[in-house]
């Protein structure tokens, strides 16, 4: 097997298991020139499934595509690849399952959404609005409707001001804003003079 990293075609295995379903051995390669690691997979040769892209093309499917777009969509984010690599194969599982030669790109997309949903808000929100292709902010928010609901309101808003850059600079500003209200109420003076012990009776 190529090395993806140097090119070199000179590697061993060092670690084999079936994956989780049973239909693909999944093997752990070290390869002997730079000393790097990489993981293949072997399956059962099928008929090949293809795509319907949006334009009504057709593609081959390709389960590295979606992890592709899984991880650009938790880029920066606190996503183990061992999560996007399950994702990936559960994900995979389903559209064979369900498909027998084509499979429309929507059917796909949904999936990603679905998964992404759960594990990430912020993945989630940018994976939707690349994936939606929206006109505008408020068909963007729309489709949000549904997730701004109840205790999940929060931290979906959170998501899209992280998302859309909003959330630090307004955040900081109001935090600073606040700060510097309550630092000049603590220093204003009282308005009461302090009593002079001098002046007391004798």
């Amino acid at each position: 097997m190529r090395c993806p990293f140097c090119k070199e075609d000179d590697d061993k295995v060092i670690d084999s298991r079936a994956s989780s379903d049973g239909f693909a051995i999944r093997r752990r390669r070290e390869c002997l020139a730079c000393s790097r690691r990489f993981t293949t997979y072997e399956r059962i040769e099928e008929s090949p499934l293809r795509v319907i892209k949006k334009d009504g093309g057709r593609e081959p499917f390709e389960r590295r595509k979606i992890l592709l777009g899984l991880i650009k969509a938790c880029e920066k984010r606190p996503i183990p690849i061992a999560l996007l690599e399950a994702i990936t194969e559960r994900i995979e599982n389903r559209v064979l399952e369900e498909y027998d030669s084509e499979v429309p790109v929507s059917y796909i997309g949904e999936l990603v959404m679905r998964e992404l949903k759960d594990v990430d808000q912020v993945a989630y929100v940018r994976f939707a609005s690349v994936y939606r292709e929206f006109k505008d902010i408020n068909e963007f928010m729309d489709e949000l409707k549904g997730m701004l609901s109840g205790g999940r309101r929060a931290a979906v808003q959170a998501a899209v001001d992280r998302a859309t850059g909003k959330g630090a600079s307004g955040k900081g500003a109001g935090g600073k804003r606040k700060k510097a209200a309550a630092k000049k109420r603590d220093n204003a003076p009282s308005g009461k003079s302090a009593p002079n012990k001098g002046s007391g009776r004798r």
